[in-house]
């Protein structure tokens, strides 16, 4: 990782610059009131597991005003997330702004009060994204807001993805038992790169519920 920030709290990262990094470009674990502007994340979009920012086991965390073009996640929130704000993002190339993998421990997970705003994203692989595996055991993802976001030749704009799968074979097969709920999408439009600009692949064993997509306007 260019930047690793472990348990810090009351932190706040400006103007940072960080191009063509081996791996994750900020990865934060367990930390608590974090904020990030104005920061720039570059790799090349066929470099795998090049996110531009992950987040794990973190409550408070405020992302803003920054640039992220990788081959992977622009910003990446995983299991033990709360209160996760982000604002003023253009994300591209990439794979969007995601939510998980969630279940791939086979034990609790959880993300919660999550704020996608204000953000656009310019020919990535997804836009906004929830992922969840096929074989999660119990957890769930809940209170979540995806707003006032622009796609840009954007393939998958909103997608729910409870079959998860990323190399498109050899995963473990179930029914997830991630429980997705309170979920709004809400004033998402421009281009999609895709036929399906929505995709709501949702669990057989635990359907989602309480997903609200409003003013949803993307045209292919």
């Amino acid at each position: 990782q260019s930047l690793k920030l472990n348990f810090v709290r009351n932190a706040a990262i400006v103007n940072l610059k960080s191009f063509d990094s081996k791996s994750v470009h900020i990865d934060m674990f367990g930390c608590e009131n974090v904020s990030v502007s104005h920061v720039r994340l570059s790799a090349p979009e066929s470099s795998p597991n090049t996110d531009g920012i992950r987040i794990g086991n973190s409550n408070r965390v405020y992302i803003s005003r920054s640039v992220i073009s990788t081959g992977d996640d622009c910003i990446g929130i995983l299991t033990g997330s709360r209160k996760i704000h982000v604002s003023g993002v253009v994300c591209g190339p990439g794979h969007g702004i995601s939510i998980g993998s969630i279940g791939w421990s086979k034990r609790f997970e959880f993300v919660k009060g999550v704020r996608v705003a204000n953000s656009r994203f310019v020919g990535t692989a997804n836009g906004v994204r929830i992922k969840t595996w096929a074989d999660a055991a119990y957890s769930r993802v809940s209170n979540v807001v995806f707003s006032d976001l622009v796609m840009e030749d954007v393939a998958n704009p909103i997608i729910i993805d409870q079959q998860y799968c990323p190399n498109g074979s050899g995963c473990r097969l179930g029914r997830s038992l991630v429980q997705i709920r309170d979920v709004t999408f809400r004033n998402i439009y421009g281009m999609s790169a895709s036929k399906s600009a929505v995709t709501l692949l949702c669990s057989e064993s635990l359907p989602c519920r309480n997903v609200k997509l409003i003013d949803i306007n993307l045209a292919y």
